[in-house]
């Protein structure tokens, strides 16, 4: 025996474990060794595109200023100058052609474009909207356009045609006139460059399947409505997520620890086994006997979500089915609506997430009194289908939305009863990006009957999270005023208080706070916009301090109320006007979308604007479904809910609805007042609103719609839709009866081009409407 195994110490080997450690650990340095240098190239790659991207907006933007530039000096030649002032159309286009080689088309059209809207499909509805916003800005303009079976450069500026009057010059050139410069800079093979308007990519190079996440390096091309967005692949993080210098040195040491090991010739001191002699020596307590000497503690671990999951629920529960509406849950709190009924909604919305593979999800809350016990009772039912939830507190439903987005949860619900009493509440949901309505929302109320609900052997985790001041950062990054604007921001005492102020002031205006302390029982006035009773209080405090505009928000903060500086309310359908005009500069023949509430005038104004314009159904949850299908840019409706997906993301939100308006307003030089009434306008109601018992709306509708589809019937003249309701259009104004789907009232609103006309159909209205109500005072 030799003389280290005789005192028991350990021995020493140097079989071929030493060999295989080495190898092992050169392996391990190869492996964060080349991850580094990857990480390396990746951000090289990044520094040249942003390179590239630099040379092409430079060489854009010199492109375009030499093109407008040479329009303004044609027209100032004395031939074409000539022609101009004679009234000479035909002679001025030949002048400006002959000036200019390689022009495609000169055209000179009078100011009222008649003939262009004569036939505004084939015109084309981007030239149209490069020719109107030449004649707004009364200065040159260039936008990419479709003209000639392809993509242009289209160029316009407004011009005097002598006794003609007012016209606009358009002039087509090649694409290539302003793209060429793309041929002229190398994109490196992993990235991606793209010259873009609105949402249509001019001209691209690169890896396409970068496409998505290119607007996080995008960059305007002056004030052209152009952009160049950039992107490169994500830089992978290395093993244990480290980045390339922390991986170049552990791969390093790594290779250090190798070359000791073979230089010391591999002696390294491993245990042995031991024998039976030396077993027979060993006096200390065996594993068995340490065990039952002294029993090993269970270690204390804090966790946030220790606690276990309630039982499931059993078919049959008790929930109120009139709670689950079209749009969204909602019910009279300790009634309807209890923790309890909470946690049973919130199982049975995580396991529509575990169906479709989901498992993250963001909850938010309004400021009502019961938002507290009803959040709690939602988590936990959540969690109980094994969900994993992020509570961001109280915040307006908007920011629930833009946290579903901002944290890539994909889901959402928003705990709010939105403008309904103080002792209302409920949940909008979003489920994967979709919102959920109709069937989707009658499902779960399924679920909950029938006992279909997903139990998870271990319950989601729980976390917090404050998003409110990134939502504030992203707008402001992309919304600032070029000149400042005072405004008076009226909450209601609703959620959206929170952010009003702190939000407008930092896109640059300034603001004076009405009613923006949260209070769930809403002491002051009723938080819905819609109604103009809510909107006293706003006008009078616009007045007092001499204010440009007043801003009013509902209750959770996806509405918008707006009112001027003399005390006028401007409803939502004439907003929308002005949204849409400034989407379609950017984005020429885009699809706007509005509910059957809105202004007749509407359609017209978005025509004119290059826009195509779709009437659809009233509801939150609807006008986004059928964003989603159509892909439209803008969408609004006559209660205050603004869609945006051109620079947001799709959803209803009212705070960004305002800093979009007040971007708008502090680009003109007319006052917010002057902007607004240049708006089309007619005489018209707001919504109005008729009671009726409980469960009978949409069956009082449809009686009504059939009792005007006879012959003979007064309506025969109007042009019928049933989509929504019954809206019934006249030459010289409408009317429209519905069903509300979130409290039992006939809603109705009326337009016309005069008093007399609004009479005429009002009237044509209630004679149709009061038989089916007999002793119901309608009001209208």
């Amino acid at each position: 025996m030799s003389k280290a195994k005789a005192e028991g110490r350990p021995q020493w080997t140097t079989g071929r474990s030493v060999p295989l450690l080495s190898v092992l650990l050169v392996l391990l340095a190869v492996w964060f060794g080349w991850s580094g240098v990857r990480q390396w190239r990746q951000a090289a790659v990044g520094a040249e595109l942003e390179q590239s991207r630099d040379r092409v907006v430079e060489g854009l933007q010199t492109a375009l200023t030499g093109q407008l530039g040479k329009l303004a000096t044609l027209l100032k030649t004395e031939r074409v100058a000539s022609a101009l002032a004679g009234g000479n159309a035909q002679g001025a286009a030949v002048a400006i052609r002959e000036g200019w080689p390689g022009v495609e088309d000169v055209q000179i059209l009078t100011a009222d474009l008649d003939a262009a809207y004569a036939d505004p499909k084939a015109f084309g509805y981007s030239r149209l909207a490069l020719l109107e916003a030449a004649i707004a800005d009364n200065a040159p303009v260039a936008r990419v356009v479709r003209d000639a079976g392809g993509q242009r450069l289209g160029l316009a500026t407004a011009v005097d045609l002598g006794p003609q009057g007012a016209a606009v010059v358009y002039i087509r050139q090649p694409l290539l006139r302003l793209t060429g410069v793309f041929d002229k800079v190398a994109v490196p093979g992993d990235g991606y460059l793209a010259l873009r308007q609105g949402n249509h990519n001019v001209v691209e190079q690169g890896s396409r399947g970068l496409s998505g996440g290119a607007e996080a390096l995008a960059r305007p091309i002056g004030r052209s409505g152009l952009r160049l967005s950039a992107a490169v692949p994500d830089i992978e993080p290395g093993p244990l997520g480290l980045g390339a210098i922390p991986s170049a040195i552990v791969a390093v040491l790594l290779l250090l620890i190798a070359v000791l090991l073979v230089l010391g010739k591999g002696k390294v001191p491993l245990p042995r086994r031991r024998g039976a002699a030396e077993s027979a020596t060993d006096t200390g307590p065996t594993l068995s006997e340490s065990l039952a000497q002294a029993p090993l503690a269970a270690a204390a671990v804090e966790r946030v979500d220790e606690a276990t999951p309630p039982p499931p629920t059993v078919p049959g529960e008790a929930v109120a089915a009139e709670i689950f509406r079209a749009y969204d849950i909602r019910g009279v709190v300790g009634r309807e609506l209890t923790p309890k009924v909470a946690a049973l909604i919130g199982q049975a919305i995580g396991s529509v997430l575990q169906v479709q593979g989901l498992r993250d999800i963001v909850v938010g809350r309004d400021g009502r009194l019961s938002g507290p016990e009803l959040t709690a009772g939602l988590i936990e039912g959540l969690r109980r289908a094994g969900c994993n939830v992020t509570d961001i507190g109280l915040a307006p439903t908007p920011v629930v939305y833009f946290a579903s987005y901002h944290l890539r949860a994909g889901s959402c619900v928003a705990v709010t009863g939105s403008h309904n009493p103080p002792d209302y509440n409920g949940f909008k949901i979003v489920v994967g990006g979709e919102t959920l309505s109709g069937d989707a929302i009658t499902e779960l109320y399924h679920r909950i009957r029938d006992g279909q609900l997903h139990l998870a052997s271990e319950p989601g985790s729980f976390q917090t999270r404050e998003v409110n001041a990134d939502y504030i950062q992203r707008i402001a990054d992309d919304v600032q005023l070029d000149r400042p604007l005072k405004v008076v921001a009226d909450a209601g005492n609703g959620v959206a208080g929170e952010l009003a102020q702190p939000l407008l002031e930092a896109i640059g205006a300034e603001v004076i706070p009405l009613y923006c302390d949260v209070d769930g029982t809403f002491p002051n006035h009723h938080p819905d916009p819609s109604d103009p009773d809510n909107l006293e209080d706003l006008i009078q405090t616009v007045k007092r301090f001499d204010a440009d505009l007043g801003l009013a928000f509902d209750g959770d903060g996806d509405r918008l109320g707006v009112v001027t500086r003399e005390g006028k309310i401007i409803y939502a359908d004439r907003l929308l006007m002005l949204f849409a005009a400034d989407v379609l500069m950017r984005n020429p023949g885009a699809l706007v979308i509005y509910d059957v509430k809105c202004s007749g005038k509407l359609s017209d104004y978005v025509l004119r604007n290059g826009g195509s314009p779709l009437m659809w159904k009233t509801g939150h949850s609807l006008m986004k479904a059928k964003m989603r299908e159509t892909d439209a840019e803008l969408a609004g409706e006559m209660s205050g809910h603004f869609f945006f997906k051109e620079r947001w993301f799709g959803f209803d939100d009212g705070l960004y609805a305002a800093a979009r308006l007040l971007e708008i307003l502090a680009q003109r030089e007319e006052t917010p007042s002057e902007v607004l009434d240049e708006l089309p306008d007619s005489v018209s109601t707001p919504e109005l609103k008729v009671p009726v018992d409980a469960g009978t709306p949409h069956a009082l509708v449809s009686l009504f719609v059939s009792s005007v589809q006879v012959e003979d019937s007064p309506f025969a003249g109007a042009r019928l839709s049933t989509i929504d309701g019954l809206r019934a259009d006249f030459p010289d104004g409408w009317g429209l009866v519905r069903a509300s789907n979130t409290t039992p009232v006939l809603v109705l609103r009326f337009e016309a081009d005069d008093e007399a006309a609004l009479e005429r159909i009002k009237a044509l209205f209630r004679a149709q409407l009061q038989p089916l109500l007999p002793g119901v005072e309608l009001g209208f």
